[in-house]
């Protein structure tokens, strides 16, 4: 495939995650974000324009910014600051992280505020079973050198629970940070509906948890389902609006 056919295709993965977070409920207006590397180009990244809702991102409206948080397609569009250092940071120190999502979920801030963190309530939770990282909160990510803790929190994890503040995935793809933010953000919502029942919370032994996690992390059946699960998806922006890959 060509570059351009690379870059076309890969911005019309992003803005299809945009829509899919609008349509799933996970929109925080205009302050969450999704970012993809640049295909071959380590140092350049597409965002989506400061100020649109994510229903309003398509293809054709997504930026390309630097490391340094600069537009580098001379358009006079602009980015979310928080949203570039968080995202600039993975980026820079895993190869891996071609896709970062982070969202402001009801499910998702709820368990960022406990102590516990996320709980292995449930086979969804248990995919994640020693999996996520943590992240303290400090403050609003608005400048650069808290690339660094983030860095160091996140460590060789693929999804991130930021201490009173929301959730966080990466992806060697667009769909697979968008699967693992559906089920992060899932096995969440599991946790806030166990605890409204005030009931004594069943948690598995350490070993059932991890024998899952493995189950769910087998190359071979996530590749399958990222593949299968993201077809769907986009079967379904199209039937509902396909002007995302405008």
């Amino acid at each position: 495939m060509a570059d351009i056919d690379a870059e076309q295709e890969l911005r019309k993965d992003l803005a299809a995650a945009y829509r899919l977070m609008d349509l799933e409920g996970w929109s925080d207006m205009i302050f969450t974000h999704i970012s993809a590397r640049m295909p071959d180009e380590a140092n350049r990244f597409l965002l989506n324009s400061y100020g649109l809702l994510p229903e309003e991102v398509c293809a054709s409206n997504l930026v390309m910014v630097d490391v340094q948080g600069e537009n580098a397609d001379n358009s006079p569009a602009s980015v979310n600051p928080a949203g570039f250092t968080i995202h600039s940071a993975l980026h820079m120190a895993r190869h891996d992280a071609h896709c970062v999502m982070h969202t402001h979920t009801m499910a998702g801030m709820a368990v960022s505020g406990l102590a516990e963190g996320l709980l292995p309530l449930n086979q969804t939770s248990m995919e994640f079973f020693n999996r996520v990282a943590y992240y303290d909160y400090q403050g609003i990510p608005l400048e650069c050198d808290e690339r660094e803790a983030i860095v160091a929190a996140m460590g060789d994890k693929n999804s991130m629970i930021l201490r009173n503040h929301g959730l966080l995935t990466v992806g060697r793809t667009v769909a697979e940070a968008f699967y693992r933010m559906y089920y992060l953000n899932k096995a969440c919502e599991i946790q806030v509906e166990m605890m409204q029942t005030g009931g004594k919370l069943l948690i598995p032994a350490d070993h059932i948890c991890e024998h899952v996690a493995q189950q769910a992390s087998n190359p071979r059946y996530m590749a399958q389902s990222v593949d299968l699960i993201w077809k769907a998806m986009l079967r379904k922006l199209d039937r509902i609006d396909s002007t995302y890959r405008s």
